[in-house]
């Protein structure tokens, strides 16, 4: 009873919101810049920071976070100009609608995080927690269909619109992390480790994906940023995991990074892959 009581909590949490992607942006100011770089960041929830907590109030429903890899790269290396338009809910079709009027010929680095609900994982989340294993299992197959048949097109598009906007940017693509440590499944409260499995394979599949549209660019400048070996050791079912479980005390953060997630987990990637 209680882990269903779990899952029906959740059904909130997978819900995602892709309003305000145009407005309230956060900027850091180009005076006294350190460096030349122009620096954007575009994607969903894992680059605007849900669940990093310290929200940017005028960044409404797009809950981006101070805590944001973003945020923090852009604070460490004073670049000349800094914008987050990563909003909390974002498919393919919002960056290309919506945010990549924030880039410009003067942007020189761009990060993204993209796929995810294009795919529509919130509501395998869902099904994974309110339902069957049998059906998680079946909800997971046809997420990952969508993967490999649809989202290569849309990324594509994606990342020629970035091109197109941002003609001199390096542009950084930032995979996701695995959700969960599968060898402390067994002592780990919650979805059944099927469960758990299928959750992690859909988050492969994405990963592939993403890796094979930079590939598939052949722009020297777009370059693919793995984060799961910096995950490794801080998933969900380790002592130290730097993802948000089920948090009854804030719902929407569930299955997004922590402060320490970004911090310790997107920042460093994004750091080693800047250029």
């Amino acid at each position: 009873m209680i882990v269903r009581i779990s899952r029906v909590i959740l059904t909130t949490a997978v819900a995602v919101t892709t309003a305000g992607l145009v407005t309230a942006v956060s900027v850091l100011p180009a005076a006294g810049a350190a460096s030349s770089v122009g620096y954007v960041a575009l994607g969903d929830s894992y680059s605007s920071g849900l669940g990093a907590g310290s929200y940017i109030s005028s960044s409404g429903s797009c809950d981006r976070s101070t805590n944001a890899y973003p945020e923090q790269w852009a604070a460490a290396n004073s670049p000349a100009s800094f914008v987050s338009v990563a909003c909390a809910g974002a498919t393919t079709s919002d960056v290309i609608g919506s945010q990549v009027s924030a880039l410009s010929a003067a942007t020189t680095l761009v990060s993204i995080t993209i796929g995810g609900n294009d795919a529509g994982f919130s509501g395998v989340m869902q099904t994974c927690v309110l339902k069957s294993t049998s059906s998680c299992l079946s909800a997971v197959a046809t997420a990952k269909s969508v993967v490999t048949s649809q989202l290569p097109a849309s990324l594509a598009s994606t990342l020629h619109a970035i091109r197109q906007h941002a003609p001199g940017a390096r542009i950084v693509v930032l995979g996701y992390p695995d959700l969960y440590d599968l060898s402390k499944s067994g002592t780990c409260i919650g979805l059944s480790t099927q469960d758990r499995t299928a959750l992690n394979s859909g988050a492969e599949a994405l990963d592939s994906a993403l890796l094979m549209a930079v590939k598939t660019a052949a722009d020297p400048g777009i370059v693919y940023a793995d984060v799961r070996g910096q995950f490794a050791t801080h998933e969900i079912c380790d002592s130290g995991s730097w993802l948000h479980s089920v948090n009854l005390l804030a719902i929407s953060s569930s299955y997004h990074p922590t402060a320490s997630g970004q911090k310790l987990g997107y920042q460093p990637v994004f750091s080693r892959n800047t250029g």
